[in-house]
């Protein structure tokens, strides 16, 4: 029998290599390692404390370290460009929220680009908004505010905690859809903007729920309506606007990104884990008593939901002529 010494050497490489590949290819996270996960907001807002629930959950999966790691300031862009400009090796990722869809639009020039710079992971949870009202405004519907702004345009005020935030967007959706002109009250923050509600200085705001429904169930504030499509389990006797607005749809929303370039196998992986991590019943009742609704999502899914968002309220932003600058 003739040995072909070629193939030979060639199967003997194979086999010496094989177990050198399987070595080479270290599992992701690999244990007792640390992940970085930037909140590009202060610490105790929705942001933060979704992230440190999912977070722990994911810490306690991976048998790794999880570091939560507030970068707040500049309209969530000071995060934003610190995990844009990150190694794409799977140690560093944002707390992704509606800035990645709205900022391209509301700021003139940034230092990144959110439609380039980020792979993205999986979309964690949707929380409402409420819209809410002043005692001393006299209104309980959608309908009687509706009604009330188009007699004094321009007069009546809605708040928010900033410029380009969902409670803001939310007001110029309402605005838009209804064809009402209310002046909008940007505050640092939503506490600021409750206290003067209360106090009748400014007459509604489309606040996170989870902000304001002590308030409303103190008899404070008059809760109107919900923001999004179908009611809240939080608040279900709250109507949604859209039982009034019909389309009206509006959430705050949280997820993970990646910086591009990241390892699609990294990604997907961290996508199914949250996933695993969004199933265990003390994450679940931990989020939905911030009256977030858990999601997980593909990475592909995720990212179809960001390209949506971003062409719905862009179009708004732009229309409107709304800049954070």
């Amino acid at each position: 029998m003739r040995i072909d010494r070629r193939a030979m050497s060639s199967g003997l490489a194979a086999v010496v290599a094989a177990p050198f590949a399987a070595r080479s290819q270290t599992p992701w996270p690999a244990a007792g390692s640390t992940i970085r996960i930037v909140v590009p907001f202060p610490p105790a807002g929705a942001t933060d404390i979704i992230a440190r629930v999912v977070g722990d959950k994911l810490a306690r999966l991976w048998n790794a370290n999880v570091l939560i790691d507030n970068k707040a300031g500049g309209g969530a862009n000071i995060g934003g460009e610190f995990v844009a400009r990150a190694a794409p090796d799977g140690s560093t990722f944002v707390m992704t929220a509606p800035f990645m869809a709205l900022n391209n639009y509301l700021y003139k020039s940034l230092s990144y680009d959110p439609d380039t710079d980020f792979s993205h992971v999986s979309l964690v949870a949707l929380v409402p908004n409420m819209l809410v009202a002043g005692k001393h405004l006299g209104v309980s519907t959608v309908s009687e505010l509706i009604a009330r702004a188009k007699a004094n345009p321009g007069k009546l005020t809605f708040a928010s905690s900033g410029v380009g935030t969902s409670i803001h967007l939310a007001g110029e959706l309402f605005k838009a859809m209804t064809g009402t002109d209310m002046t909008h009250v940007p505050y640092r923050g939503s506490a600021l903007a409750i206290q003067d509600i209360i106090g009748g200085r400014v007459d509604v705001m489309f606040d996170n729920i989870s902000s304001s429904i002590e308030q409303v169930r103190a008899g404070q504030l008059v809760g109107v309506a919900i923001t999004t499509a179908k009611r809240s389990s939080l608040a279900p006797e709250l109507p949604p606007i859209a039982d009034t607005v019909p389309g009206y749809d509006v959430s705050s929303w949280f997820g993970f990104s990646a910086p591009a370039k990241t390892p699609a196998a990294i990604v997907d992986k961290f996508g199914a884990d949250v996933k695993t991590a969004l199933a265990d019943p003390d994450v679940r009742k931990k989020l939905e008593a911030l009256a977030a609704e858990p999601v997980g999502s593909t990475p592909a899914e995720f990212t179809a939901f960001i390209k949506k968002e971003s062409a719905q309220w862009g179009k708004l932003i732009t229309e409107r002529h709304i800049t954070a600058e």
